[in-house]
């Protein structure tokens, strides 16, 4: 397969000869200022963006500071959930229908403890998907990314222009990329196991 994060886990990487195309901002954030709210500040996702209620008497600092600390916690929530197979079967027939106008109907969807040096595989003659158990914990926009790839492959097997046209509709394909790359980039720093002061 091409040198895509997705299939090179565990191993060194140069950029792939067709890059992805880059799609909108990932990361859209509304902020919704209220009257009524006083000091309370709460945050949720509404599809590819971050809804952030504020009380509306905020400073443009306060704002700021507030957008980066709901970011970081509703992160922590997202990387603490663990879908199960029937959740993630669930999560993949949306996504086709999101994104791939439904056309990519996997067999099967479920996590496996056997791939170590890929995020995920797919095999299109049987319409199975498989996910590495290396990505549970991590933020959902990225799982989301890792499935989508896999339900990609489905309708195009390879890594050409075709396969990542399919991928422009989802805005958070950079980003997830790069939170892939940067994983395996700390997998390959060296460990110290232990320091000795001087």
């Amino acid at each position: 397969m091409s040198a895509d994060p997705l299939h090179r886990a565990g191993t060194a990487r140069r950029a792939p000869t067709n890059p992805p195309p880059t799609g909108p901002e990932p990361d859209a954030v509304e902020i919704r200022r209220s009257t009524r709210r006083r000091r309370t500040v709460s945050a949720y996702r509404e599809r590819d963006r971050t809804v952030v209620l504020i009380p509306a008497r905020m400073s443009e600092a306060e704002e700021r500071r507030w957008v980066r600390v709901m970011l970081d916690k509703l992160a922590a929530q997202e990387s603490r959930r663990v879908l199960g197979d029937a959740e993630l079967a669930e999560r993949a027939e949306r996504l086709s229908g999101q994104y791939l106008d439904g056309r990519a109907r996997p067999a099967s969807v479920r996590w496996v403890t056997n791939q170590n040096t890929r995020w995920g595989s797919c095999t299109p003659s049987e319409g199975s998907i498989r996910l590495s158990h290396r990505l549970q914990g991590m933020p959902e926009y990225v799982v989301d990314y890792v499935l989508l790839h896999e339900l990609a492959h489905l309708l195009v097997p390879g890594h050409g222009p075709d396969f990542w046209r399919l991928l422009e509709a989802y805005p958070r394909t950079e980003r997830a990329r790069g939170y892939l790359e940067g994983v395996v980039a700390a997998d390959r720093l060296p460990h110290l196991s232990g320091t000795r002061e001087a």
